[in-house]
């Protein structure tokens, strides 16, 4: 089928993505003193050999004191480079492009790994450097009633943060990646400076808008200062919180942040406080892909759109209707790693094996040619009729 947009190819600068489709950055908590393991190859790996155009590396931080929890990866000093660099090259023989994401947790640091509770994390002897993992943030308020108030950041520190944004994305490009995401979203370091309910400052970086976008403007000229002109740059945004924050405000940033070389926003919300603006509301397919559409269409910039995109037809009609130019398939992706090849089949895309490694492709390639695997089979039609009317499993 021709005109399909999900899988027509896209040039950022000098990458070429050979489709839309992203595999976004989902934390793995699983790095040993913030180092890849084998758990960070095979998890990267499967997405990339599942026919994805981008995928994402995690949240890796930019220093030790932004680790969210036990397991982030880091990128605050040159020995991470290495390890990081074998994610790339084994991204990059399936022929995806390998990003990664820079973060800073602020005042969300020192937590417990989500499915071992929300929450802060306690001391125990395992953590040796537990004093100096001091959650820092733009004001000394916390989270919530139920975290630590943290340490206020000098303004000595704030420019050290900067710096050290910059050298992280030196350090991913001597990695190898060819896109960088700078985390800007769901209530870590750069959306606490943002917002008016976690920046009390009264120095250039806290009170007029202007001066809460400050932080993340000189980020990005940081970043960028170290980052190749010729690979391309997205931001994180939480477009939307219930705290201040709004699509009128992340529209406005994402001009200046173009100005300044960014040329995707990735378009979330939340995180501020524990409870996220959009999930008040009914939570169903494209749920934010209204943030996406807003910031193209009034900051003039490419776009990604994330939220409960299952289904191929649904992230090609997003794109169709012109409300982004990228599909993140985050949660999707775990279900099924080899989402983009599905898609592929379910849009009638000529080739659908094209994009995974042979060791996958010529062997489904030749089920196809005899008819199975592509369309449901008159034992799969029975079944759900039978499921319909409440008959499975009966004579």
């Amino acid at each position: 089928m021709s005109g399909i947009l999900l899988f027509s190819p896209l040039k950022l600068r000098d990458i070429s993505l050979r489709n839309r489709i992203v595999v976004p950055p989902m934390h793995q908590y699983s790095a040993v003193k913030g180092f890849p393991t084998d758990w960070h190859l095979m998890n990267a790996g499967k997405f990339a050999a599942g026919g994805a155009g981008l995928v994402v590396v995690e949240s890796t931080k930019v220093e030790r004191r932004g680790c969210g929890t036990v397991g982030d990866l880091g990128i605050w000093d040159d020995a991470f480079v290495e390890p990081l660099s074998r994610l790339v090259r084994f991204i990059k023989e399936q022929n995806a492009v390998a990003g990664l994401q820079l973060g800073h947790s602020g005042r969300k640091a020192r937590a417990r790994r989500p499915w071992e509770g929300d929450g802060p994390l306690q001391r125990t002897p395992e953590i040796e450097d537990w004093d100096a993992w001091t959650p820092v943030a733009p004001s000394a308020l916390a989270h919530s009633e139920r975290w630590p108030v943290p340490k206020a950041l000098e303004r000595h520190e704030v420019k050290d943060l900067v710096q050290a944004w910059g050298n992280g994305a030196r350090r991913a490009h001597q990695a190898g990646f060819d896109v960088l995401e700078l985390h800007g979203a769901h209530g870590y370091l750069v959306h606490q400076f943002l917002s008016e309910r976690s920046n009390q400052r009264t120095d250039e970086y806290g009170g007029s808008e202007s001066n809460r976008m400050r932080f993340i403007t000189e980020i990005t000229e940081a970043v960028r200062a170290h980052w190749p002109d010729d690979k391309p740059l997205f931001v994180r945004l939480s477009v939307e919180d219930n705290a201040g924050w709004g699509v009128e405000q992340s529209a406005r940033l994402a001009k200046l942040l173009k100005t300044r070389g960014v040329d995707v926003i990735d378009c979330s919300s939340g995180g501020i406080t524990d409870q996220a603006p959009i999930l008040g509301k009914e939570t169903k397919y494209n749920y934010q892909v209204p943030l996406s559409e807003y910031v193209r269409r009034h900051a003039d910039i490419m776009t990604m759109a994330v939220g409960l995109i299952i289904h191929g037809d649904q992230a090609e009609q997003i794109l169709q209707r012109g409300q982004a130019d990228l599909i993140a398939v985050g949660r999707e992706s775990l279900n099924n790693p080899n989402w983009p090849m599905d898609a592929a089949l379910k849009l009638g895309i000529e080739g659908p094996f094209r994009n995974v490694p042979p060791q996958f492709g010529y062997w489904l390639g030749t089920r196809a040619k005899r008819g199975f695997g592509t369309q449901p089979s008159t034992w799969q039609v029975g079944l759900a009729g039978r499921l319909g009317r409440g008959l499975a499993g009966r004579p």
